[in-house]
């Protein structure tokens, strides 16, 4: 695995465990390292059994890492448009032996059809970024800043080109935050993506919503199953249950 094979090491750049299945994952604190909610959207995505599954904002490929561990024969690719998470991400896979299934590829989203083509695609899954620009405070390091604000892709971007690139009846899932539950529904809609299965998620219990897991089926019939509230943590900063079982891989799904 992952500890036999010579990958370069740059400054300031560490090897983290994902915690599941051996993988591996190269990461910097001078970039935007993956977090829960990579996690959680690799495991409440419908991953196929077969076929071609397309990260959008890959990062440093923590999402297909991941949902590589639930299905033994799709093949991932991943789009990443910063050069530097591009490495890092081409290098985590090979740190994982996984090339034969995990193809990371260096561009803009908003091109992504030019590349691979209509309808390509059975599921696409993206953690995008999720403010707009001209909201909050925009980080100082370009890195965080593009993985956090909408400076060069925006969350229509993202529902218009996945539409293009899915197969009818291929499955879009992504995660957001809660306030743009709204903006998901109206843009998957308006882009034949239509919602199927969505889950909040909830910092505790009697906290409202920050999180939202969605996923909707290009060309799919409308019903829409809103399942239960996933809920982070018990008291204090103690996960609770459902979060260990995600986060060690003994849940497939959240569903």
């Amino acid at each position: 695995m992952a500890e036999n094979r010579n990958i370069p090491l740059y400054e300031t750049e560490r090897i983290d465990d994902l915690l599941t299945y051996d993988r591996k994952i190269i990461q910097s604190h001078e970039t935007f390292c993956f977090g829960m909610d990579a996690v959680l959207l690799a495991r409440f995505a419908s991953v196929p059994k077969r076929g071609r599954v397309m990260d959008f904002c890959t990062g440093n490929g923590s999402i297909p890492l991941l949902m590589s561990t639930r299905s033994e024969f799709a093949t991932f690719d991943a789009i990443e448009i910063q050069p530097r998470l591009h490495d890092m991400a081409k290098r985590s896979v090979e740190l994982n032996n996984m090339e034969s299934r995990i193809h990371v590829h260096l561009g803009d989203v908003k091109e992504a059809v030019e590349h691979y083509g209509y309808q390509s695609f059975d599921l696409i899954t993206c953690n995008p970024p999720y403010m707009p620009p001209e909201t909050g405070e925009v980080a100082p390091n370009d890195h965080r800043a593009i993985a956090r604000h909408e400076i060069l892709l925006n969350l229509e971007d993202v529902i218009r080109v996945g539409s293009q690139l899915l197969k009818n009846g291929g499955k879009m899932a992504l995660v957001h935050r809660a306030t743009r539950l709204i903006d998901l529904i109206t843009l998957m809609r308006q882009y034949k993506i239509e919602p199927k299965r969505m889950r909040f998620i909830h910092p505790r219990v009697n906290a409202e919503p920050t999180g939202i897991l969605i996923e909707g089926t290009r060309g799919g019939r409308p019903e829409l199953r809103v399942q239960p509230p996933l809920i982070v943590y018990k008291q204090g900063e103690e996960y609770c249950e459902e979060l260990y079982e995600i986060y060690y891989g003994k849940r497939d799904a959240l569903d």
